[in-house]
């Protein structure tokens, strides 16, 4: 297959803040009764310029045929590393041995714990890419006003200092790169703690000229990672009452 445009959900971890409680990972957890994994692979697929999806999950994976079931455009290889770092290099990997992309295609990474992924989001940040010929992420500028702590993090903590928010947005996903931009960035920083996404790898393996865009994201796309952060996903679609396509 050749195409312009993949998409990679790395959907090998385990979610262990989620408080999933039949022991399945988060991304299988049920939301609106269909797992958050086919939720965010759905969003993907809404763009018609995506020509494929492919899923890395853990190696023995026992529930990603039965989530992804009947999606199109969508196949899932049981890749996955012990970091998304790692994921997203085998997956990368994978897709090339499959003859899925070359160094110039186009490759949007998204995490499978963002099922609200809104369609316009995504068309902003592939026109943006492929109108500018640079690699991009959805993010969001901060609103609020940013404290650092002086202690770990945990339920409370010491104030340190207030940090300036200006300039500062939170990084979202998808993150789209040439495919090999980002292979040569992640094998360039592999086993860098600093290497939180795929922008951090290409920012500190790339040129100063070549740093990502930044793409207006939205709320709707927030990480589902505590079990409060189910349940307001919950009831976005209780307030939506649309009927879901399978």
């Amino acid at each position: 297959m050749t195409a312009s445009l993949i998409a990679l959900v790395p959907a090998a971890g385990i979610g262990a803040r989620a408080g999933a409680a039949d022991g399945r990972p988060k991304q299988y957890r049920a939301l609106g009764g269909e797992p958050m994994l086919r939720h965010a692979v759905r969003a993907l697929l809404a763009d018609p310029r995506i020509a494929q999806v492919r899923v890395a999950v853990a190696p023995g994976d026992p529930w990603a045929d039965e989530a992804l079931a009947g999606l199109p455009r969508t196949v899932w290889r049981p890749c996955g590393g012990p970091t998304r770092a790692e994921t997203v290099r085998a997956a990368l990997r994978d897709a090339a041995a499959d003859a899925a992309l070359a160094d110039d295609t186009w490759v949007l990474v998204h995490d499978a714990a963002r099922p609200g992924l809104p369609a316009d989001a995504l068309a902003r940040l592939i026109d943006a890419c492929l109108s500018r010929d640079r690699g991009g992420l959805l993010a969001l500028p901060v609103a609020d006003t940013v404290k650092q702590a002086a202690d770990a993090p945990a339920d409370h903590a010491r104030v340190a200092r207030t940090l300036p928010r200006e300039g500062l947005w939170l990084a979202q996903t998808p993150q789209m790169f040439r495919a090999g931009e980002l292979r040569a960035a992640l094998d360039a920083c592999a086993g860098d703690p600093r290497v939180t996404d795929e922008a951090s790898a290409v920012e500190l393996a790339g040129a100063p000229d070549r740093a990502p865009l930044l793409v207006r994201g939205a709320r709707a796309n927030d990480k589902l990672t505590w079990p409060e952060d189910f349940a307001w996903f919950e009831d976005r679609l209780a307030a939506r009452g649309a009927p879901r396509v399978r």
